[in-house]
């Protein structure tokens, strides 16, 4: 095997300066803000819990078992807690982490199979891609499933085209296992065998090949695959028979083992989309990655012709990854994202060429023009038309001025990124593009986040909750959210989160009674129906697009029952 000659003091620096750009990009905002909905708080509300209780192998939100995902997130974010003692970073962390391994294993695969500068172009693109970014800006299960994913791609593609490197496969095969207990779908990974088996029958280039007597090693990564999911999955079922007496337990193990998983996939009951869904994810969620796809799509058919393998693995990979998500009704645009830095990866060999093209060039000024005109109009236009669209934005969120910081935010950004236009213009428009998204980036974490945390964690309306409720006094939730309970941060009843509200209020209301002198309930307007006096109870206002009330027992209607029809349990969105 051929050593890679040593890095250069310039690709050593511009190693560093990508690294660096994505820990300012990407970290940005990390502690100005709270768990924002939808996923986030119900996340985070678990590895709370966890810390508090001292159980981490069953997840919890409020009361109820919480098994629509397994536990890999709530430990990463429990165990970031546990490390730095604060939740506003500790609940980012992970995914920060997730992103900048993921840049590194792409940089690592384009630097191994190709050049340095391939590698840096591959991890650059990525980092650029808007999807990416965005996604790993959140505390969601997709930034780490992508990692664990990316690294069994390194580990797969490293055997298969620059081995045999059976460690590697191992390797990969183990961060595949460990890709199962965090989402469930790190399976997938192993969809790279089909290409690789197709490329050593055809006899392309660069396939690694594997001696006769090296069967028996392949069976091994099996065995490594199966030795990540048993990290949780033995230690899990141990659990739920220890607690035999309790079905709610062998209720936890049957949903996610068996309803979460291939019933989610086959018979889907949320997010149902057409088979094209993926089509305008791949063309606008990825830009301006996507903005190469006239010169790389071309390249990459001469590549298949001339049978490059570097090109078949990946490339095949992520078709196979499309059809995959593309067959079931459920769709959301981040079940692809493990396939961006596969496609950044095989962009990276002829980035360098293709940015000398004037066509890319014009495309990306005209990007991140097109942006930058719209984020100056819209700001504009809230701060001087006061359009509908603004004035109800303001409502929602509560800001009292129109939420002018806000839109002048969005003047600020776009005013930023014409500017970078007129002044780097076409012979440097690469860094205007680069310097457009980070500006945009920059500003919503620093600026947007502490403007919008109040009214999107319900930081503010859970302050004044605390400041109404003695501490002395007791409290119970109806018809909540988790982001309620997550910073609330004190004791409080619930009544379950998936139980229909009417039950909830029922089982609250008798809560209540029972010492009515010190015992407030929270809850959602709706479900309050005509059951209480609103005269005598207290109006929180509106947060999360919701209006929430307090009251105490003087204001609950005697014999009054809300109906079904108030009923809207909560859909589990957190895929």
């Amino acid at each position: 095997m051929s050593v890679a000659p040593q890095a250069t003091s310039q690709e050593r620096r511009y190693f560093w300066l990508l690294l660096l750009f994505a820990v300012v990009v990407i970290g940005a905002g990390i502690g100005l803000r709270d768990p924002w909905p939808s996923d986030e708080p119900r996340f985070t509300l678990a590895a709370k819990q966890m810390v508090e209780s001292g159980d981490w192998l069953f997840p919890h939100r409020g009361a109820e078992l919480y098994s629509d995902k397994p536990p890999m997130l709530m430990w990463t974010e429990a165990a970031s807690y546990k490390l730095i003692g604060n939740w506003r970073i500790a609940f980012l962390l992970p995914s920060l982490l997730a992103a900048l391994g993921t840049l590194l294993l792409v940089y690592d695969l384009g630097r191994r199979l190709w050049s340095r500068q391939a590698g840096l172009y591959a991890a650059a693109a990525l980092l650029v891609s808007f999807q990416f970014v965005y996604q790993v800006k959140r505390a969601q299960i997709d930034p780490l499933v992508m990692f664990y994913i990316t690294a069994a791609n390194w580990g797969l593609l490293v055997h298969m085209l620059k081995g045999p490197n059976w460690r590697a496969f191992w390797f990969g095969c183990f961060c595949a296992g460990l890709g199962v207990i965090t989402k469930g779908v790190g399976v997938l990974a192993l969809f790279m065998l089909v290409p690789y088996v197709v490329a050593w029958r055809g006899g392309w280039d660069g396939v690694s090949r594997m001696g006769p007597g090296a069967w028996w090693r392949w069976p091994l990564g099996l065995v490594a695959l199966l030795a990540a999911i048993a990290l949780w999955l033995v230690p899990m079922l141990l659990g739920a028979k220890a607690h035999g007496s309790d079905p709610t337990y062998a209720g936890y193990v049957n949903d996610i083992l068996f309803h979460q998983t291939a019933g989610r996939y086959s018979k889907s009951w949320d997010h149902h989309h057409s088979p094209f869904y993926y089509v305008p994810i791949v063309l606008f969620s990825w830009l301006p990655l996507s903005l190469t796809y006239p010169g790389t799509l071309p390249r990459w058919w001469q590549r298949l012709k001339a049978k490059d393998a570097r090109i078949l693995l990946p490339l095949g990979w992520i078709v196979l990854i499309l059809v995959f998500f593309a067959i079931p009704k459920g769709k959301r645009d981040v079940y692809i994202m493990p396939a961006l830095p596969m496609l950044a990866l095989i962009t990276g060999p002829f980035l360098h060429e293709l940015l000398q093209k004037r066509w890319l060039r014009v495309a990306g000024l005209v990007f991140i023009g097109t942006m930058g005109a719209a984020m100056l109009g819209v700001g504009a236009a809230a701060l001087i038309a006061h359009p509908k669209f603004a004035t109800e934005f303001a409502t929602a969120r509560g800001f009292d001025d129109g939420g002018h910081a806000l839109w002048w935010m969005f003047v600020a950004i776009g005013a930023v990124q014409l500017i970078l236009i007129a002044a780097l213009r076409m012979s440097r428009a690469v860094w205007a593009v680069c310097g457009g998204m980070a500006a945009m980036w920059l500003a919503w974490s620093l600026w947007a986040y502490p403007l919008l945390n109040d009214s999107s964690s319900a930081a503010g309306l859970m302050q004044d909750v605390r400041e109404r409720v003695p501490a002395n006094e007791e409290l119970g939730l109806v018809a909540w959210k988790e982001q309620n309970l997550l910073m609330l941060d004190r004791p409080a009843t619930d009544f379950g989160f998936t139980v229909p509200w009417h039950e909830q209020y029922v089982a609250a209301v008798k809560w209540q009674a029972q010492d009515p002198a010190h015992r407030w309930l929270f809850a959602l307007d709706g479900v309050m129906e005509k059951c209480v006096d609103r005269s005598k109870a207290i109006s929180l206002g509106h947060a999360n697009r919701r209006e929430w009330w307090l009251f105490k027992a003087d204001a609950v209607i005697p014999g009054c029952t809300p109906g079904e029809d108030v009923d809207r349990v909560p859909a589990n969105t957190a895929d």
